[in-house]
């Protein structure tokens, strides 16, 4: 008899506490094998700002993406990574066609989750779509959804 109830108060416990630690993202690390060519790209294609290594050490750049949240670049040239398009990067922007006339105006190829050349995906829910890859073969995905 009380076992269902201390399963059910169990559970509602664990719901409360599910975000009690307010994790945010502090950073996401790519490694490289073509660090410069690589760190152009997020530069000058993607806009994002170049930050300092702490030690400035070699094989590392930085990038700021938003707030405190960062992107690093990690040179290894004996690592080999199976790279896939649902394992990706996404950037969110209210400025998606802007961002897609930016692409066309360097030659960026982007397309839609099917594969679709030059093409948009329409969500369900609205938000419209594009991937894109660095010169390493990442996937990158730039939306438009809006977050508070």
């Amino acid at each position: 008899m009380y076992k269902p109830i201390l399963l059910l108060l169990s559970f509602f416990i664990l719901q409360a506490n599910a975000q009690d630690f307010d994790f945010k993202i502090d950073h996401s690390s790519l490694i490289v094998n073509h660090l410069d060519a690589t760190a152009d790209f997020y530069s000058n294609i993607l806009k994002l700002k170049e930050i300092p290594h702490p030690d400035k050490a070699p094989g590392f750049r930085w990038f700021q993406v938003q707030g405190n949240s960062q992107l690093h670049l990690i040179y290894k040239d004996t690592v080999v990574i199976k790279k896939h398009k649902s394992m990706h990067l996404c950037l969110s922007t209210p400025n998606l066609e802007t961002f897609i006339e930016h692409l066309e105006d360097n030659d960026i190829e982007y397309e839609d989750w099917p594969g679709t050349k030059g093409a948009v995906t329409l969500r369900t829910d609205g938000v419209r779509q594009i991937y894109l890859t660095d010169p390493e073969g990442y996937w990158i995905e730039v939306n438009n959804a809006q977050h508070d």
